[in-house]
């Protein structure tokens, strides 16, 4: 397993920098990204020591560096798994002023969909080269259920999970393999403005009574991405504590 190479992205800090350090544990070597330099990035890369092979910026905001982002991880070395773990929650109800809101639908679907459908096209096409490859796309669970106030970015996860079964279909007999996971309240620091104050609220919708850590989503994206795991090709796991079934 140690030939394995998966390009992380968003793994300075969160759900990213577990799904990095879970492969690591797994024999994986990874090549980290961050939207800029960050203490966070250099650090985890520090501690990965020679199983990170670097650690890149790109902002997925933009169209070119997300393009140079898939050449220069390959530039390192051959990717055999991408996970798209990038992404941006910008709350804002949907009748807010239409600047803002037109501002708000366009940063979401370039972030959380855009970018990482890009990404899995170059992916693929050198996925197709090397005759295989593995595909894991961080959702969440209101891209199944919704959210009020939050209605771009629930639509942008609902795409991301509906374009991984799709290539899934498409690429099933290929060797390439594609999965998701759909979190739902993660203990992070890129949760929710406010969460602090929201947790009495929170916690009672949550049955198992804890919100899911980033090592919950970690483990399960780095079964996901093995070999037992082959046959699930198109599953889009939820994590969320037995609070959303669907």
């Amino acid at each position: 397993m140690s030939s394995q190479v998966a390009l992380v992205t968003g793994s300075s800090r969160g759900i990213g920098a577990a799904i990095a350090t879970q492969l690591v544990h797994e024999g994986w070597q990874v090549i980290l990204h961050g939207s800029a330099p960050s203490e966070c990035l250099s650090q985890l890369q520090t501690t990965l020591g020679t199983n990170c092979l670097g650690a890149l910026t790109a902002d997925l905001k933009s169209p070119q560096e997300t393009s140079k982002l898939w050449s220069s991880a390959q530039s390192i070395a051959p990717i055999n798994a991408l996970v798209n773990n990038a992404g941006i929650y910008i709350p804002l109800p949907f009748q807010a002023d239409q600047q803002a809101w037109l501002t708000n639908r366009q940063e979401m679907f370039r972030v959380n969909f855009e970018a990482p459908s890009e990404l899995m096209y170059s992916a693929i096409t050198s996925f197709q080269a090397q005759g295989g490859g593995k595909i894991l796309n961080v959702a969440s669970r209101v891209g199944f259920r919704g959210e009020a106030n939050a209605s771009m970015y629930a639509a942008s996860k609902a795409a991301i999970i509906n374009l991984t079964r799709s290539l899934a279909v498409e690429y099933a007999n290929t060797g390439i393999e594609l999965f998701g996971i759909a979190p739902g309240w993660v203990a992070t620091s890129m949760s929710r403005d406010g969460m602090e104050d929201r947790l009495p609220e929170i916690l009672p919708t949550i049955p198992m009574g804890r919100m899911a850590s980033p090592e919950d989503c970690a483990v399960t994206a780095s079964f996901l991405l093995s070999q037992k795991a082959s046959y699930l090709s198109g599953v889009v796991i939820d994590i969320n504590g037995a609070s959303y079934f669907h």
